[in-house]
């Protein structure tokens, strides 16, 4: 009998011992739905969509997200498990040993001592008349809303500053190529002007402005080079990459998204998670003034006892030693400082504040798409403007070609065209990379949705 107690004593010691608990934390991010692939794949660039993969499966902010996400998760089954009954085994093993200077009138109990073994089952259950525990479930459930609300947020913003930074190097891979173009060509007119100086056919100061302009070209390669590389060093921190190339497209074979929609609904910003968030916050603090209201209401807890005392082991399990109680614990605070009536105005202040912040929220949404489409019908317009332009300069530069073939133009007059156009296409490249991060940011601003359904739902 003996063993058999000891063994039971060590198997629920062992059970409620935290060293033994498991973990199972995720290794990637969980939501690769919050990606939207089918989007990032209308950009018509393998690169991109792997590179997106990569940042799915390695990036720590996307990893910490789903983790923030499984914490709260938990939290909702810890505040979950107030509204079930408390059950636990508490025994008790203690030897008593008593003086003789106990004494019951002329009766005067002799020194002795006993063992005393008291194994109780004990449950606590506060009964929810209010429900009051309910409410704080609920309120938790609105708290995890607003977290994966949050996670999906960073996935949003991620895939959108990473798709920007990532055109941006493609731009400066383009500018790079161009700016070595151009001071190629300008060393071929710094060469003929001082062929011309010598032969007196020009001034020192023209042959000192184009050296001039030579060295301002080479100040801004090492600027376009400085660029590059700091891109390329900021996309490695989002794919978490130590070193090693990032994987790109060259400028020519990048698309325009064509035919977007040109008008918005409001509601669009109703998918946006900010605008989630202060909703889910909304209902959150709600539910805590429900709860403030009802701390002012009595609690009931029904507690009970069911289990086993006696004084000596072999008389353990005996009828006589088995043991049970119950009962009803009403409990009600008559005076609590004003603790009570401070915490109930502090969730209606807190409730006024959430509702103006929804209020806000949705004015900026509104304000970012409008600032968005703006951003995108200007930069359109600039694109297709320096594109004519691009055009026009290249027929220039064709017809002085020509006019040299004919003995009608010198050389460095086709050197000086060639250096018009390339300083042209640079104006092209700029504002048509432009034109596709505009497309990301309102994306961004409208809350992840692809832009070509935007409106289906309207």
């Amino acid at each position: 009998m003996k063993k058999i107690f000891i063994i039971t004593l060590l198997t629920l010691a062992v059970f409620q011992n935290p060293s033994f608990a498991k973990t199972n934390i995720p290794q990637k991010a969980n939501h690769i739905e919050y990606m939207n692939l089918d989007w990032w794949e209308k950009y018509n660039d393998e690169h991109l969509t792997n590179n997106l993969l990569t940042l799915y499966e390695n990036n720590y902010d996307l990893k910490n997200a789903a983790l923030k996400v499984k914490e709260n998760e938990q939290a909702v089954k810890m505040q979950f498990a107030n509204e079930l009954p408390q059950i636990g085994l508490s025994g008790e093993l203690y030897r008593n040993l008593r003086s003789s200077m106990q004494q019951f009138g002329n009766m005067q109990i002799p020194s002795y001592a006993q063992y005393n073994y008291y194994l109780p089952i004990t449950l606590n259950y506060e009964i929810d008349i209010w429900g009051t525990n309910r409410l704080r479930t609920k309120s938790m459930k609105q708290r995890l809303e607003i977290i994966k609300q949050a996670e999906r947020a960073t996935y949003i913003a991620l895939t959108s500053d990473f798709t920007a930074d990532y055109f941006n190097l493609i731009r400066a891979d383009e500018f790079l190529s161009i700016q070595n173009e151009l001071i190629k060509t300008q060393q071929e007119i710094v060469s003929k002007t001082k062929d011309k100086y010598e032969t007196g056919l020009c001034t020192i100061n023209d042959l000192l402005a184009e050296q001039r302009f030579l060295t301002t070209l080479t100040e801004e390669k090492n600027r376009h080079i400085k660029t590059r590389d700091t891109l390329i060093n900021s996309l490695r921190v989002y794919l978490s990459k130590a070193d090693g190339d990032i994987e790109r497209s060259s400028y020519n074979s990048i698309v325009l998204l064509k035919n977007l929609p040109d008008k918005y609904s409001t509601e669009v910003i109703e998918n946006r998670p900010d605008y989630l968030q202060e909703e889910a916050n909304i209902k959150r603090i709600g539910f805590d003034v429900r709860v403030a209201k009802r701390e002012f209401l009595p609690k009931f807890i029904l507690f009970g006892q069911i289990g086993l005392n006696a004084y000596h082991l072999d008389t353990l399990f005996n009828s006589a030693s088995q043991m049970f109680n119950a009962g009803i614990l009403p409990s009600i605070d008559l005076f609590a400082g004003g603790r009570k009536i401070a915490l109930l105005k502090l969730r209606k202040f807190e409730y006024e504040e959430a509702l103006n912040s929804y209020q806000k929220t949705i004015l900026e949404g509104i304000k970012e798409m409008n600032t968005g489409l703006i951003e995108y019908k200007t930069a359109s317009e600039n694109y297709q403007e320096s594109a004519d332009r691009l055009k026009m300069q290249n027929q220039t530069y064709s017809l002085m070609k020509d006019k040299y073939d004919i003995g009608a133009a010198s050389d460095l007059d086709v050197l000086y065209a060639k250096e018009a156009y390339l300083l042209v296409k640079k104006d092209e490249v700029s504002n048509k990379i432009n034109s596709i991060i505009t497309t990301i940011g309102l994306y961004k601003a409208a809350g992840g949705i692809d832009l070509y359904k935007i409106n289906e739902n309207i």
